[in-house]
């Protein structure tokens, strides 16, 4: 069986305690084994009681989050670089606390449209302070996961090649990628080159259609990225990512432009991806034993 998750914002956007059950039960229910959440505050949420929930359901958890502009740490301000190097440390702990291993989203710079190309001077600010936040990240065991977003998130790191120069430039061994399908499908040349390219640097896979709806249903090609997974021999988590205004994080909405009414029942749109992506990986192992089996005669 393969690993797969499903984003929070399949099911919810609240972060009260019921909205939180509400997204543990249903991720449990319809069978995944990770469920991912945008950043939560700890002031906010009992991260004990959500632990204990976690484990008690056997769910894996990973947290994504994108910087603010007042947290970017390729600013040329080191009071701005400072804070959002605190919101590092935060989140590292939070995955930490919570059981996770993978903090991931955008970590390098901020999260939304730039006004302004990128300089060497942020980017190597950036480097030299997301290596500090690495170090302490691999004492508590988690990895930071770079996620590779289009043009119209990030001026920083919009290809899988780009960010594997930033984790050279880091020298950790904790810093990763996180490769998303619909950014990939905008700004790389071919989706499944890429993945290939990048095999022993990525962490962690979201998997989105195009217009971030149902999967399958768009104009992504998943044949050729389930072929790469299993080309590279990915055997970590694959997690379904889908927005629609009918559940709408207002920050997060903003940011990524979700203006349309994709799905309303979520139920069935993971029931369905649940089964998308784990068909997928199958035939696309199944395709693999038949071009490397050579089948002779006995």
């Amino acid at each position: 069986m393969s690993k797969i998750g499903v984003h929070s914002f399949v099911w919810s956007a609240g972060s009260s305690r019921s909205d939180l059950e509400k997204a543990l039960e249903s991720t449990h229910r319809l069978g995944y084994k990770l469920i991912e959440f945008s950043y939560l505050d700890p002031e906010q949420v009992d991260v004990k009681w959500l632990s204990g929930r976690l484990g008690e359901l056997g769910l894996d958890v990973a947290i994504s989050m994108g910087l603010p502009p007042e947290g970017d740490i390729s600013s040329e301000d080191a009071s701005v670089v400072a804070n959002g190097v605190d919101i590092l440390d935060r989140a590292v702990a939070l995955v930490r606390d919570l059981g996770g291993t993978k903090l991931a989203g955008i970590l390098s710079s901020a999260h939304g449209k730039q006004e302004h190309s990128l300089t060497r001077k942020a980017w190597d600010t950036s480097v030299s302070a997301l290596s500090k936040v690495a170090d302490r990240a691999k004492a508590a065991g988690v990895t930071l996961n770079l996620e590779i977003v289009n043009r119209f998130e990030s001026n920083m790191l919009n290809t899988a090649a780009q960010g594997l120069a930033y984790i050279r430039d880091t020298g950790a061994s904790n810093v990763l990628l996180h490769l998303d399908t619909f950014h990939m499908n905008i700004e790389e040349a071919d989706v499944g080159l890429a993945i290939r390219h990048a095999a022993d640097k990525i962490g962690y896979v979201h998997i989105g259609e195009s217009h971030r709806g149902y999967l399958g249903t768009g104009t992504i090609d998943f044949a050729a990225i389930f072929d790469a997974l299993v080309a590279i021999g990915w055997d970590d988590y694959v997690t379904f990512e889908s927005f629609s205004t009918t559940i709408v994080d207002r920050d997060l909405s903003l940011k990524t432009a979700i203006w349309r009414n994709l799905w309303d029942d979520n139920v069935a749109l993971a029931h369905h991806a649940n089964r998308f992506i784990e068909l997928g990986l199958e035939t696309a192992r199944r395709k693999s034993e038949l071009v490397c089996q050579a089948h002779l005669p006995v």
